[in-house]
């Protein structure tokens, strides 16, 4: 199996250009009361399966699987419990995929040496013949850390390390090098190593100040967190600011997430803030992502089972998806 070619440069992948992509958060792998619908409660790994492979046949760039290690009681009624491990989750469905990428968004890689991180989302990518992405988030429980012996209030600083050493640690050299405040090793050889040269895309999470500037810094994509189309064009040209004062000259992808959809008209209450409608309405609506500068959009469709949302997505890539780019 050989990795997808489309937008391939020659450095590290990103979305054609001039095109907007578009992907999605996997639903059933995390059940937070934020954005769960009734259904997943009792899903699990076929409908998993049925998604991806709807995904895969109808052009979605990427599914996405995040990551909470152990979630607190304090936490547990709002966040839920049922966080599937993303590289297990991600390798599973990369053995009944072929074409659609593979994101973790985000995962909270300051929990771990970059070592170990590198040899898992290594491996992934070796074995989906050059699909991930490996999407990195600061994090937020702090009970997480604690749990796990790692300082909660220096996970900025730390996640930036973190961030250079698996840069390193995922390149082309077997025996890789770095030598940081925290982290440092040589003469080390991991394989197998990644099938994407110069190696797998990191895309940075979160909206916060911090989270910005690492993604300006140290990204080859930023992937927002609840910012409305409103607060896009002012965080894009932070974003880009702070990239050219850095001095970073690579494209960066730049995401969004898309307010809920539903292709077509529902019948039944998709609540506030819902996209529906004929597919020339919801293309128009989401090109205007496009104008704003972004390169991919991250959608959620409302549904009431995983029948009905996999009609959703392949009228999605049937309807809308060759509108997207008129």
């Amino acid at each position: 199996m050989t990795g997808p070619a489309d937008g391939d440069s020659g450095g590290v992948w990103r979305p054609p250009d001039g095109r907007l992509a578009y992907g999605m958060q996997l639903p059933v792998q995390s059940q937070s009361t934020l954005y769960t619908e009734a259904w997943e409660t009792g899903a699990g790994p076929a409908d998993l399966v049925g998604i991806a492979r709807t995904a895969d046949r109808h052009g979605f760039a990427y599914l996405a699987c995040c990551e909470h290690v152990a979630v607190p009681q304090r936490l547990a009624a709002a966040m839920s419990t049922v966080w599937y491990d993303p590289v297990a989750t991600l390798a599973h469905l990369a053995a009944v995929t072929e074409r659609v990428r593979l994101l973790s968004h985000v995962a909270v890689v300051g929990l771990r040496h970059p070592l170990l991180t590198a040899k898992s989302y290594a491996t992934l990518d070796r074995l989906s013949g050059g699909r991930l992405i490996l999407g990195v988030g600061a994090g937020h429980v702090r009970e997480e850390f604690e749990a796990l012996g790692v300082d909660f209030e220096g996970r900025g600083p730390l996640l930036d390390e973190t961030v250079d050493a698996l840069k390193t640690a995922l390149g082309p050299e077997e025996f890789p090098a770095f030598a940081g405040e925290r982290f440092a090793f040589e003469g080390l050889g991991q394989a197998p190593r990644p099938v994407q040269t110069p190696r797998p895309p990191l895309w940075v999470g979160g909206s916060s100040p911090a989270a910005l500037r690492r993604a300006a810094e140290r990204g080859d994509g930023w992937l927002p967190q609840g910012d409305r189309r409103d607060r896009l064009p002012r965080q894009i040209a932070r974003l880009t600011a702070l990239r050219e004062r850095a001095g970073v000259t690579d494209p960066v992808v730049i995401g969004a997430i898309a307010e809920p959809l539903y292709v077509g008209e529902p019948g039944w209450d998709t609540g506030p803030g819902a996209l529906t409608g004929p597919p020339e309405r919801i293309a128009a609506s989401l090109r205007e992502y496009a104008a704003l500068g972004v390169h991919q959009i991250q959608l959620r469709f409302r549904s009431r089972g995983r029948t009905e949302l996999t009609d959703q997505m392949a009228a999605f890539g049937t309807d809308v998806a060759p509108l997207l780019n008129d």
